[in-house]
Protein backbone atom coordinates (compact mmCIF):
# COMPACT_ATOMS: atom_id res chain seq x y z
CA UNK A 1 0.00 0.00 0.00
CA UNK A 2 1.37 3.49 -1.09
CA UNK A 3 2.21 4.98 2.23
CA UNK A 4 1.93 8.58 0.71
CA UNK A 5 -1.24 8.28 -0.66
CA UNK A 6 -3.22 6.76 1.98
CA UNK A 7 -5.68 8.44 3.79
CA UNK A 8 -6.41 7.93 7.12
CA UNK A 9 -9.61 9.17 9.05
CA UNK A 10 -9.04 12.36 11.63
CA UNK A 11 -5.56 13.33 9.89
CA UNK A 12 -5.06 16.89 9.17
CA UNK A 13 -2.65 17.59 6.64
CA UNK A 14 0.17 20.06 7.43
CA UNK A 15 -0.43 20.28 10.95
CA UNK A 16 2.84 17.52 12.21
CA UNK A 17 5.69 19.51 11.83
CA UNK A 18 6.57 22.49 13.63
CA UNK A 19 8.72 24.93 12.23
CA UNK A 20 8.81 28.18 14.18
CA UNK A 21 12.10 29.89 11.99
CA UNK A 22 13.11 27.91 9.50
CA UNK A 23 17.02 28.44 8.61
CA UNK A 24 17.76 27.71 4.90
CA UNK A 25 21.30 27.95 5.17
CA UNK A 26 21.57 25.77 8.19
CA UNK A 27 23.92 22.05 7.01
CA UNK A 28 21.16 20.04 8.30
CA UNK A 29 17.34 19.88 9.28
CA UNK A 30 17.11 17.50 12.68
CA UNK A 31 13.20 16.59 12.59
CA UNK A 32 12.38 15.79 16.29
CA UNK A 33 9.56 13.14 17.37
CA UNK A 34 9.04 13.09 21.65
CA UNK A 35 8.11 10.39 23.81
CA UNK A 36 5.22 8.90 24.82
CA UNK A 37 2.57 12.32 26.08
CA UNK A 38 5.45 14.26 24.68
CA UNK A 39 4.95 17.47 22.30
CA UNK A 40 6.65 19.96 20.06
CA UNK A 41 7.46 22.41 23.32
CA UNK A 42 9.93 19.50 24.14
CA UNK A 43 12.13 20.44 21.62
CA UNK A 44 11.26 24.40 21.57
CA UNK A 45 14.49 25.09 23.64
CA UNK A 46 16.43 22.85 21.21
CA UNK A 47 16.48 25.11 18.55
CA UNK A 48 17.87 27.97 19.80
CA UNK A 49 20.83 26.18 21.11
CA UNK A 50 21.48 24.31 18.06
CA UNK A 51 20.66 26.65 15.26
CA UNK A 52 22.45 28.46 13.19
CA UNK A 53 24.25 25.33 11.72
CA UNK A 54 21.16 23.31 12.58
CA UNK A 55 17.09 23.78 11.86
CA UNK A 56 15.79 21.55 14.13
CA UNK A 57 11.59 20.57 13.29
CA UNK A 58 9.52 19.41 16.39
CA UNK A 59 6.73 17.25 15.49
CA UNK A 60 3.40 17.72 17.08
CA UNK A 61 1.30 14.53 17.30
CA UNK A 62 -2.40 14.43 17.24
CA UNK A 63 -3.53 14.67 20.82
CA UNK A 64 -1.89 16.93 22.61
CA UNK A 65 -0.96 21.23 22.68
CA UNK A 66 -2.70 22.87 19.44
CA UNK A 67 -3.85 19.22 18.26
CA UNK A 68 -5.78 18.64 21.67
CA UNK A 69 -8.72 17.74 20.11
CA UNK A 70 -7.45 15.15 17.00
CA UNK A 71 -8.36 11.50 18.26
CA UNK A 72 -4.56 10.50 18.61
CA UNK A 73 -3.29 7.32 16.97
CA UNK A 74 -2.99 3.77 18.54
CA UNK A 75 -1.18 1.59 16.15
CA UNK A 76 1.79 2.95 14.19
CA UNK A 77 0.99 1.49 10.86
CA UNK A 78 -1.98 4.17 11.05
CA UNK A 79 0.38 6.98 12.10
CA UNK A 80 2.84 6.68 9.76
CA UNK A 81 1.66 7.54 6.40
CA UNK A 82 0.05 10.56 7.13
CA UNK A 83 2.97 11.87 9.55
CA UNK A 84 5.81 11.06 6.24
CA UNK A 85 3.29 12.66 4.05
CA UNK A 86 3.27 15.70 5.63
CA UNK A 87 7.11 15.69 6.41
CA UNK A 88 8.14 14.56 2.96
CA UNK A 89 8.80 18.57 1.66
CA UNK A 90 11.49 18.66 4.61
CA UNK A 91 13.37 16.34 3.45
CA UNK A 92 15.03 18.36 0.40
CA UNK A 93 17.85 18.58 2.35
CA UNK A 94 20.41 16.95 4.62
CA UNK A 95 18.18 15.89 7.57
CA UNK A 96 18.36 13.51 10.66
CA UNK A 97 15.63 11.98 13.16
CA UNK A 98 15.66 11.94 16.84
CA UNK A 99 13.31 10.23 18.27
CA UNK A 100 12.86 10.04 22.47
CA UNK A 101 11.57 6.67 23.80
CA UNK A 102 8.33 5.88 21.73
CA UNK A 103 9.72 8.81 19.30
CA UNK A 104 12.59 7.19 18.70
CA UNK A 105 10.69 3.41 17.57
CA UNK A 106 8.03 6.02 15.18
CA UNK A 107 11.46 7.86 13.52
CA UNK A 108 12.88 3.89 12.60
CA UNK A 109 10.20 3.03 11.05
CA UNK A 110 10.37 6.67 8.88
CA UNK A 111 13.58 5.98 8.34
CA UNK A 112 12.80 2.39 6.89
CA UNK A 113 9.56 4.07 5.23
CA UNK A 114 11.94 6.84 2.84
CA UNK A 115 13.92 4.01 1.64
CA UNK A 116 11.28 1.50 0.67
CA UNK A 117 9.02 4.72 -0.80
CA UNK A 118 12.48 6.01 -2.57
CA UNK A 119 12.05 8.98 -0.39
CA UNK A 120 15.40 10.93 0.39
CA UNK A 121 17.18 9.23 3.09
CA UNK A 122 18.58 10.88 6.51
CA UNK A 123 22.22 11.15 6.78
CA UNK A 124 22.27 9.95 10.59
CA UNK A 125 19.38 8.52 13.03
CA UNK A 126 19.59 9.61 16.69
CA UNK A 127 17.30 7.15 19.23
CA UNK A 128 17.57 7.88 23.28
CA UNK A 129 15.67 5.49 25.58
CA UNK A 130 14.59 2.77 23.92
CA UNK A 131 16.09 -1.05 22.91
CA UNK A 132 16.98 -2.21 19.72
CA UNK A 133 13.36 -2.97 18.13
CA UNK A 134 14.53 -6.35 17.33
CA UNK A 135 14.40 -6.86 20.99
CA UNK A 136 11.31 -8.73 23.08
CA UNK A 137 9.74 -6.24 25.61
CA UNK A 138 10.69 -6.80 28.82
CA UNK A 139 7.53 -4.29 30.39
CA UNK A 140 4.59 -5.66 30.84
CA UNK A 141 1.94 -3.03 28.07
CA UNK A 142 -0.05 -0.81 30.05
CA UNK A 143 -2.04 1.15 27.73
CA UNK A 144 -5.25 -0.55 28.09
CA UNK A 145 -4.55 -1.38 32.30
CA UNK A 146 -6.61 0.63 34.90
CA UNK A 147 -4.82 3.96 35.23
CA UNK A 148 -3.12 2.85 38.53
CA UNK A 149 -1.12 0.64 36.87
CA UNK A 150 -0.25 3.41 33.99
CA UNK A 151 0.53 6.33 36.63
CA UNK A 152 2.77 3.41 38.20
CA UNK A 153 4.39 2.60 34.92
CA UNK A 154 5.13 6.61 34.31
CA UNK A 155 6.10 6.60 37.96
CA UNK A 156 9.12 4.03 37.25
CA UNK A 157 10.36 6.05 34.44
CA UNK A 158 10.22 9.47 36.18
CA UNK A 159 11.69 8.28 39.02
CA UNK A 160 8.39 9.26 41.30
CA UNK A 161 5.33 7.63 43.01
CA UNK A 162 2.22 6.69 41.05
CA UNK A 163 0.36 9.15 43.75
CA UNK A 164 2.28 11.80 42.39
CA UNK A 165 1.06 10.87 38.88
CA UNK A 166 -2.64 9.99 39.50
CA UNK A 167 -2.97 13.41 41.65
CA UNK A 168 -1.80 15.85 38.52
CA UNK A 169 -5.13 17.37 37.33
CA UNK A 170 -2.58 17.79 33.69
CA UNK A 171 -2.18 13.79 33.15
CA UNK A 172 -5.71 12.58 33.65
CA UNK A 173 -6.80 15.46 31.16
CA UNK A 174 -3.82 14.07 29.06
CA UNK A 175 -4.96 9.52 29.97
CA UNK A 176 -6.24 8.76 26.47
CA UNK A 177 -3.55 10.34 24.54
CA UNK A 178 -0.96 8.21 26.99
CA UNK A 179 -3.11 5.06 26.39
CA UNK A 180 -3.13 5.90 22.40
CA UNK A 181 1.07 7.07 23.05
CA UNK A 182 1.79 3.65 24.69
CA UNK A 183 -0.19 1.43 22.55
CA UNK A 184 1.75 2.99 19.19
CA UNK A 185 5.42 1.91 21.55
CA UNK A 186 3.91 -1.50 22.73
CA UNK A 187 1.47 -3.23 19.86
CA UNK A 188 3.95 -2.57 17.44
CA UNK A 189 5.75 -5.83 15.73
CA UNK A 190 9.15 -5.64 14.33
CA UNK A 191 9.25 -6.79 10.50
CA UNK A 192 13.05 -7.75 9.89
CA UNK A 193 14.67 -5.81 6.96
CA UNK A 194 17.79 -4.83 5.37
CA UNK A 195 20.00 -2.18 7.98
CA UNK A 196 19.91 1.11 7.40
CA UNK A 197 22.35 2.92 5.14
CA UNK A 198 22.79 5.63 7.66
CA UNK A 199 24.56 5.99 11.02
CA UNK A 200 22.48 5.57 14.10
CA UNK A 201 23.56 7.01 16.71
CA UNK A 202 22.07 5.76 20.56
CA UNK A 203 21.46 7.62 23.51
CA UNK A 204 20.80 6.25 27.25
CA UNK A 205 20.21 7.20 30.80
CA UNK A 206 22.72 5.28 32.53
CA UNK A 207 19.98 5.23 35.74
CA UNK A 208 16.84 4.29 33.06
CA UNK A 209 15.04 0.95 34.40
CA UNK A 210 13.95 0.70 30.92
CA UNK A 211 17.12 -0.34 29.36
CA UNK A 212 19.94 -1.69 29.24
CA UNK A 213 23.42 -1.26 27.86
CA UNK A 214 23.20 -4.70 26.29
CA UNK A 215 19.87 -3.60 24.97
CA UNK A 216 21.61 -0.24 23.61
CA UNK A 217 23.73 -1.82 21.93
CA UNK A 218 21.81 -4.12 19.78
CA UNK A 219 20.88 -1.33 17.36
CA UNK A 220 24.23 -2.18 15.49
CA UNK A 221 22.19 -4.87 13.80
CA UNK A 222 19.93 -1.96 12.23
CA UNK A 223 22.72 0.11 10.79
CA UNK A 224 25.16 -1.31 7.70
CA UNK A 225 27.06 2.40 8.63
CA UNK A 226 27.62 2.55 11.76
CA UNK A 227 26.47 2.52 15.29
CA UNK A 228 27.73 4.88 18.26
CA UNK A 229 26.60 4.45 21.81
CA UNK A 230 26.99 7.23 24.50
CA UNK A 231 25.46 6.88 28.19
CA UNK A 232 24.55 9.51 29.79
CA UNK A 233 23.67 10.68 33.78
CA UNK A 234 20.31 10.17 34.62
CA UNK A 235 17.34 8.15 34.35
CA UNK A 236 14.30 7.99 31.19
CA UNK A 237 14.38 11.93 30.38
CA UNK A 238 18.19 12.62 30.62
CA UNK A 239 17.69 14.13 27.12
CA UNK A 240 15.25 17.33 28.83
CA UNK A 241 16.40 16.72 32.39
CA UNK A 242 20.03 18.26 31.54
CA UNK A 243 19.92 19.60 28.10
CA UNK A 244 23.47 21.08 28.93
CA UNK A 245 25.45 18.41 29.32
CA UNK A 246 23.00 16.36 26.45
CA UNK A 247 22.99 19.22 23.17
CA UNK A 248 26.60 20.04 22.76
CA UNK A 249 26.88 16.11 22.16
CA UNK A 250 24.03 15.97 20.23
CA UNK A 251 25.42 18.38 17.97
CA UNK A 252 29.20 17.62 17.60
CA UNK A 253 27.50 14.40 16.23
CA UNK A 254 25.32 15.58 13.73
CA UNK A 255 28.03 17.46 12.54
CA UNK A 256 30.24 15.27 12.65
CA UNK A 257 32.74 16.08 15.52
CA UNK A 258 33.97 14.47 18.09
CA UNK A 259 32.56 15.19 21.06
CA UNK A 260 34.62 17.06 23.78
CA UNK A 261 36.07 14.81 26.43
CA UNK A 262 34.46 16.79 29.39
CA UNK A 263 30.65 17.16 27.65
CA UNK A 264 30.89 13.54 26.73
CA UNK A 265 29.62 12.29 29.61
CA UNK A 266 29.91 9.33 28.54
Amino acid sequence: MDELTRTPTLARTGAWAVRRKPLPRARLRLLCLPHAGGGAAAFRAWGQRLEPEIEVVPIRLPGRESRFRERPYERLDDLLPPLLRDVAPLLDRPHAWFGHSMGAGIAFELCRAQRRLGLPEPARLLVAGLPAPHLPRRATPVHDAPPDELFARLGELNGTSAEAHADNPMLNVMLPTLRADFAVAETCTHRPGPPLDCPVTVYGGRSDASTTEEELDAWSRHSAASTTVRLFPGGHFFPHDDPDRFLPVLADDLLGRRPAHHTAGV
